[in-house]
């Protein structure tokens, strides 16, 4: 049986002690309707928003939790002059205070919500404090999978899958330690460019590649939907997370996208979890386990959702998902340069500098241009993710 990271259920009839990093963002703002509805359950100790100083001093003006955390000093003082004069709370400053929330003494949960590889520090230090996390960030995994491995044998935390697609397969796997699984599916809605030509590609645009058909995501992730990489970073967060090869781990396209993912067993039985496109769901499932939380969203009516269908992906359209599965398979230090190239070329592409399809051209050349490195340690990994950046700007530039 695989060797997937799970906790021991537990549950309090007091408050959950809940941290939250990455509040602005799309999961964080989700995170907040989810607790909202439970009123109560959880007791926020810490929000971090990175840069967007009005909607953070909006939730923490809110919840009135006692520590806040900002990126910069700019965006801090804007929070301070944004809250009301009868609230005070301690607002840090910098990428090392959001390590500082996620090993709070007093912490049991951290939600791990950051976007692309500035989550990666955080989480790793829940995860050697002893933590709960709910993580959202697959880029964590993607990067140091078997440091969190490590850390969660050491010191007993425990990572609860936030991304739909895991957290389904999370679910289809509960109270099956003893029947050997076969494949995990992970499922795709295909992106807003299912179906279109390489030559159509050419010509996308910022607007169109970030208006996804299903989902409502930040910017970066919408982009990652769109090349078909946010799939690929989920192959490999599967293969850290529940201990399969990677012959065992397949995507299917399903643009429909009620099907979140589905594990298939030696006996070719499939369980498949279905459920709205909404990330309350996971999350939920997250914070309330090993119960479930009951939501104030509209159910998935079978009767009209009309035909599910499920097709290949077109891997010579969108070559991003390939490259996910060679970096897996050339060694740990390649998922790396993968995502680090990824992040990058996403941002150039967002900013105007680059074309979409420059995206997975950057990405490939990368990987192509890497000849293995160290990375058995944190040192190690963040070094060669600075390094790849470094050579893919200067690429483009």
């Amino acid at each position: 049986m695989m060797n997937y990271i799970s906790p021991l259920p537990t549950d309090s009839p007091s408050p959950k002690p809940l941290v939250l990093l990455g509040s602005t963002g799309s999961i964080g703002v989700s995170t907040l309707k989810v607790v909202a509805q439970h009123p109560g359950r959880f007791q926020i100790l810490a929000l971090a928003g990175a840069r967007n100083a009005v909607r953070l001093a909006e939730q923490a003006t809110a919840l009135r939790p006692p520590l806040l955390a900002m990126l910069t000093e700019e965006a801090a003082a804007e929070v301070k002059a944004l809250l009301p004069a009868d609230y005070t709370p301690e607002i840090l400053v910098g990428p090392e205070a959001y390590a500082q929330l996620a090993t709070l003494p007093e912490a049991h949960t951290v939600l791990a919500a950051q976007v692309g590889a500035a989550g990666l520090v955080p989480a790793l230090a829940a995860a050697r404090a002893g933590k709960t996390i709910a993580l959202a960030n697959k880029e964590a995994l993607v990067l140091a999978g078997h440091l969190f491995r490590e850390a969660c044998h050491k010191t007993g935390a425990a990572i609860l899958p936030v991304d739909s697609e895991h957290n389904a397969l999370f679910q289809g796997l509960i109270g099956q330690r003893q029947s050997p699984v076969r494949r995990l599916l992970l499922t795709a809605s295909g992106g807003p460019f299912r179906g279109k030509s390489a030559e159509y590609l050419k010509t996308v645009t910022r607007e169109q590649a970030l208006n996804h058909p299903n989902w409502s995501m930040g910017a970066k992730i919408s982009i990652d939907s769109a090349t078909l990489m946010n799939k690929g970073l989920e192959v490999i967060e599967a293969f850290h997370l529940f201990g399969l090869p990677a012959d065992q781990i397949e995507v299917v396209v399903h643009p429909q996208s009620f099907v979140h993912s589905l594990v298939e067993y030696e006996d070719r039985s499939m369980l498949a979890q279905l459920g709205p496109a909404d990330m309350q769901v996971a999350i939920a499932y997250a914070l309330g386990w090993p119960g479930r939380l009951p939501l104030s969203l509209k159910p998935l009516d079978l009767v009209h959702a009309g035909h599910l269908t499920f097709e290949a992906p077109a891997l010579d359209i969108f070559p991003c998902l390939a490259y996910a599965f060679q970096a897996l398979e050339a060694g740990p230090s390649y998922p790396v340069v993968l995502n680090a190239a990824n992040e990058v070329a996403v941002e150039l592409f967002l900013s105007g500098n680059i074309g979409f399809t420059n995206i997975p051209a950057l990405v490939g050349r990368a990987l192509d241009d890497h000849a293995g490195a160290d990375a058995t340690s944190l040192e190690a990994i963040l070094a060669v993710d600075h390094e790849t950046r470094d050579r893919v700007r200067h690429w483009a530039s």
